[in-house]
């Protein structure tokens, strides 16, 4: 597993991938639909990195266009234990699946309760539970629990049902992790190779975003991709907007009614005019496939620059 940590600046650079280049496995990382790669040189980037794979500077360094960048990672782990504090703990949320055109999923039928069914209510969110621990000594190790909960009538919630329980862990021999980047602030990404129905290959790469002005509030991005000889393709989205409820107790206690996220997956979307535009990252991390040899470039904070 590759797992790096780095600050960069990238004056006017895209961090939007195109989707283009997951749909037409024929566009080279450097085509004009792949703004991310494509986009000038910087002029100034300032790095602090850390790694605990070697061979990650190895994979990346057959790119000439790569080499300046990866030829001064320090092999430590030195912010690994501020993002260790911030990412440990309770979160609870809520949690939705999006088509990839981007319309939400409503949930088995067979989970519902009878009065939203009589009241003809459509449910489409999942109260979830995200206890997270990391290492902050030793070995770097990352390891979370997703609950998902049984919809409830009003404040039954308190007495919430466990519908599944999904374990992920990074760093450790164990691993399940392809590759792993993340910030002091709590924030990461992470790449999770999964063995779908009838052996289909799935990537599912999670973002996690911290929100700079509350510590204490996260979103979590998942895009569930489909591995085939012909390309990428996007399958799914799930998205999980969370709190953290105080320190790691392993999912044992509920948030319940006293919870203070609410269900999102109905509410109205963004225009797209509130999003198409260049943006320009404040800090990102770098996270390298060992094994692929691909680079992904992934912005932590980001703010819009100018308008399209």
């Amino acid at each position: 597993m590759a797992l790096l940590s780095a600050n960069l600046l990238f004056p006017n650079k895209t961090l939007i991938p195109s989707l283009d280049l997951l749909r037409n496995p024929n566009l080279s990382p450097t085509s004009p639909l792949n703004p991310l790669l494509s986009s000038p040189s910087p002029k100034r980037i300032a790095i602090s990195a850390s790694s605990c794979s070697s061979s990650a500077a190895a994979a990346a360094s057959a790119d000439p266009n790569l080499q300046e960048i990866t030829k001064s990672f320090p092999q430590t782990l030195s912010n690994w234990g501020e993002f260790a504090r911030r990412v440990s703990g309770e979160w609870d949320g809520f949690g939705a699946e999006f088509t990839p055109e981007g319309n939400p999923i409503e949930l088995p039928e067979s989970v519902v309760p009878e009065a939203f069914r009589e009241w003809g209510v459509e449910v489409f969110d999942w109260q979830t539970q995200c206890p997270t621990l990391a290492s902050e000594s030793g070995d770097p190790v990352l390891c979370y629990k997703l609950i998902k909960l049984l919809p409830t009538v009003g404040c039954e919630a308190d007495a919430a049902t466990r519908y599944s329980v999904e374990e992920r862990i990074a760093g450790s021999a164990e691993s399940r992790v392809s590759a792993l980047g993340f910030d002091p602030s709590g924030s990461y990404v992470a790449a999770w190779p999964v063995d779908g129905r009838g052996g289909k290959k799935l990537l599912e790469v999670e973002h996690c975003l911290v929100d700079p002005a509350n510590k204490e509030v996260r979103v979590r991005v998942i895009q569930v991709i489909a591995v085939e000889e012909e390309g990428m393709r996007l399958e799914a989205i799930r998205v999980f907007s969370e709190q953290w409820y105080g320190p790691f107790r392993n999912g044992e206690q509920l948030g319940g009614c006293a919870i203070r996220e609410s269900g999102f997956a109905s509410s109205n979307a963004l225009k797209v005019s509130d999003v198409v535009g260049v943006w320009q990252g404040i800090t990102a991390s770098v996270a390298r496939f060992r094994e692929e040899q691909m680079e992904m470039a992934f912005g932590h904070e980001i703010a819009v620059a100018e308008d399209a």
